[in-house]
């Protein structure tokens, strides 16, 4: 990580150890006296105050915690020197004295703010860094789902579970295996970089397990962690190494390993490194262990040594599962990968390979691409239990895979690929939808089989023709009473859900814990939704997990902390100079709008109606200056149309006769223009007041009251507008398809051969009139 950066978060990190640490006996990090945050902000100002943070500070912590690699305060080059220097750190370490980034005390126990705060500014490195930095970080989501699918979390666990990560970057993917264990465990991890390694230690800390065992060095050549002379094994080991490392064999002899890693199995080619890291996994497990590896997809087919490699690790019944990935996942490469799942414990009575096919499941999100919540938690469902999704997953046995040659590529087991899109001949020749095309609707014609009647009628064997116009496909569909029954249904159906979730958010009290209440209410709901018709279960999850990032886990945080309290505050901003602006008020909690829409509609529908009236002026004002904007129009002697212009011309053709016509639209034109600025005026009056009678609401508000407009004005009702989308999406999904098939086949090939013949001899009648000879 560049200097620069690590100047910058020193003092967050500082500050937050010292809140935790300072005072504390036995605490494993030592704040020695004088070195606290406390003692740094008393530096501020002073004109040494770069060399007094390297030898007040930073030297101390160093020599008492044995820290390596931290920032140089009086850098000049980077810092600049004198009053530069001094007003640069003093405004740095002014920022890290806000109370609002306080996190001493979390606004939530259990909820790690300060953790993830940490993690939020890692990932933002790692994005803006590419290639050259972002391998020392995996992406949360991956880091998640990849300690959900190794089952800790219902295993018996206890403060002698061991998790490792041989090459564990910032330690993001140990700390989510950690996070998903019942209890405490025992955390390893080895890293390369130096400056990396001091990452993941300070990671740990900030994440609440000071405990882990982080150390600095090559896990290939020189691995830390043995038991005499050979590796230490661990139950759970989780690693996300580098792609296809070409120098993983330097200052190593694999054929003389002195931990024969390679010995069961055969040696990676020199150049190709992704199966020595996978081999250090299996070697590091215990007999019992669980193991997780995220590679490139190329392990899974490349030849010679490496197939060897594959052989023989299947017939060892080591692989438990393979999971492919979507494409530009990772900082460090654009290439697709895979998770290759390893579990010791079943190897013997292994029948086959589960292998996943998730490649097609992410987002966009700017340049790389990220797995949203509904992709980790179906990866993670269908791999718990090993369920058989067409097109996504499946149990491929032993004996399938070796007719394979042991080639493990995905599409070889897992067809993905969209079913394509078949044109019917006969269907272009003679017109009329195939049969076979409205037989694949099947799924909607399962829940409303008297639609498809509706829709269609036989036109001849196997062919049908739309019974409605075209453009009342959509119509038909949504005003069925089959469909409006269904509609009704899942109304209900979300009703039902809304009303136990209301009473449960209702009770909700400080010092609950937002992220309990998050995974109780999104499985709650996924549950809710299994197994109904043309609604994907996944993507009702999704809004609920979208709306809790966007809006509803600040809320959440803001109760568990204060309570159920709607404050406002006053929003103040500063120009370049330093002066502040008053820009009103806002209430995070309880937003204006939902005081409005409760507490004064008559006064927001008076101002829409002024807000229409004054629509309606400026559109005439708009209109009547286009039809009189032309050379011969009554705006044709003015530069530009304003009042002052159409008042100044008035008094040019005052008692001019010949001018009445042109002195009728200007006096037309200033009255509309009157009328337009006396609306303007009313309104902002009017705004005004409302914003005035808003905000001096909040104080009368209850705690009931506050509950109404949280629960049922914001969250759920935002949540139903979202979900009830969903119908709307399943019934244009429908008319989409019913007028593509409609519009494929409408014209037949000879009618449209006929026609095109047609307009070709019109063509050439028209030129043989214009003198062309054809």
């Amino acid at each position: 990580m560049p200097a620069s950066i690590r100047t910058t978060y020193s003092p967050y990190c500082l500050s937050n150890i010292s809140d935790k640490y300072a005072g504390t006996p036995f605490a494993p990090i030592i704040v020695p006296q004088g070195a606290s945050f406390k003692d740094m902000v008393a530096l501020k100002g002073k004109p040494d105050i770069g060399d007094q943070i390297n030898k007040k500070i930073i030297g101390p912590l160093v020599n008492e915690n044995k820290l390596s690699d931290m920032p140089d305060f009086n850098d000049s080059t980077r810092l600049g020197s004198g009053k530069e220097q001094v007003d640069r750190l003093t405004n740095l370490i002014a920022i890290f004295e806000n109370p609002a980034l306080d996190f001493s005390k979390n606004r939530a126990e259990g909820d790690d703010i300060l953790g993830d705060a940490y993690e939020y500014l890692m990932r933002h490195f790692a994005t803006e860094s590419g290639k050259s930095k972002g391998q020392f970080y995996t992406p949360a989501e991956v880091s998640r789902f990849i300690a959900q699918i190794l089952g800790i979390r219902y295993a018996n666990t206890t403060s002698s579970t061991t998790a490792y990560d041989p090459t564990c970057g910032s330690g993001s993917l140990l700390l989510k295996v950690a996070d998903e264990a019942k209890t405490k465990i025992t955390l390893y991890g080895q890293e390369k970089d130096a400056t990396t390694s001091g990452l993941a230690r300070m990671n740990m800390i900030l994440h609440n397990n000071p405990e882990a065992l982080i150390v600095q060095g090559n896990t290939l050549t020189d691995p830390k962690f043995k038991d005499g002379e050979t590796l230490k094994t661990f139950d759970y080991v989780v690693v996300n190494p580098p792609f296809s490392d070409k120098r993983w064999s330097t200052g190593l002899d694999p054929l003389h390993d002195l931990y024969e890693r390679f010995k069961p199995f055969g040696v990676p080619p020199a150049k190709q490194g992704d199966y020595a890291y996978l081999l250090h996994i299996v070697r590091s497990l215990k007999s019992t262990g669980k193991g997780a590896c995220i590679l490139p997809h190329g392990v899974l087919f490349r030849g010679n040594s490496e197939a060897e490699i594959r052989r023989a690790l299947v017939r060892k019944g080591y692989i438990k599962g393979i999971i492919g990935l979507p494409a530009n996942l990772f900082y460090g490469t654009g290439i697709p990968a895979c998770i290759i799942v390893i579990d010791k414990e079943e190897a013997q009575n292994r029948k086959g390979i589960f292998m996943i096919d998730a490649s097609a499941g992410f987002m966009k999100d700017g340049p790389k691409n990220r797995l949203r919540a509904q992709d980790i938690h179906k990866i993670v469902d269908v791999f718990t239990r090993q369920a058989e999704v067409p097109k996504y997953s499946r149990m491929v046995s032993f004996e399938e895979i070796e007719k394979n040659e042991f080639n493990l590529n995905l599409p070889r087991y897992i067809d993905s690929q969209q079913a394509e899109d078949l044109q019917d001949i006969e269907g272009h020749l003679h017109g009329g939808i195939p049969c076979a095309d409205i037989d694949a609707l099947e799924r909607y014609w399962n829940v409303c089989p008297q639609l498809r009647q509706t829709l269609f009628k036989e036109r001849r064997p196997g062919y049908l023709e739309l019974a409605v116009d075209k453009a009342d496909i959509k119509s038909t569909i949504y005003e069925h009473p089959e469909f409006a029954a269904f509609t009704a249904g899942m109304n209900a159906h979300f009703a039902a859900w809304r009303e136990t979730t209301s009473a449960m958010l209702w009770q909700l009290q400080p010092g609950f814990h937002p992220k309990e209440i998050i995974d109780g209410l999104s499985e709650n709901l996924l549950a809710h939704y299994a197994d109904k018709p043309l609604i994907n279960q996944y993507d009702i999850y999704q809004h609920l997990m979208d709306y809790w990032t966007e809006t509803m886990q600040d809320d959440c945080y803001l109760i568990a902390d204060e309570g159920w309290k709607a404050k406002t505050s006053r929003i103040i901003e500063r120009d370049k100079k330093g002066k502040e602006k008053d820009k009103g008020w806002t209430c995070d909690l309880v937003p204006k709008s939902l005081i409005v829409a409760r507490y004064f509609v008559k006064e927001q529908e008076a101002i829409e109606k002024l807000a229409s009236e004054l629509e309606s002026v400026t559109s005439s004002m708009t209109e009547l200056e286009e039809e009189q904007g032309g050379e011969e129009g009554a705006f044709s002697e003015l530069d530009k149309v304003n009042k002052a212009n159409v008042s100044s011309r008035l008094k040019d053709i005052k008692g001019d006769r010949e001018a009445k016509d042109e002195a009728a639209v200007l006096n037309d034109w200033l009255k509309l223009a009157n009328q337009e600025a006396d609306l303007k005026k009313h309104l902002k009056e009017a705004e005004s007041l409302l914003d005035s009678k808003a905000c001096y609401y909040y104080p009368r508000l209850t705690e009931d009251d506050v509950k109404t407009l949280v629960v049922e004005d914001k969250w759920l009702s935002s949540l139903d507008t979202a979900i009830h989308g969903e119908m709307d999406r399943i019934s244009q999904s429908l008319t989409q398809r019913v007028k593509e098939l409609a519009e494929r086949y409408e014209t037949p090939m000879p009618q449209m051969t006929g026609r095109v013949a047609e307009l070709e001899a019109k063509v050439n009648r028209h030129l043989e009139r214009m003198g062309f000879k054809l």
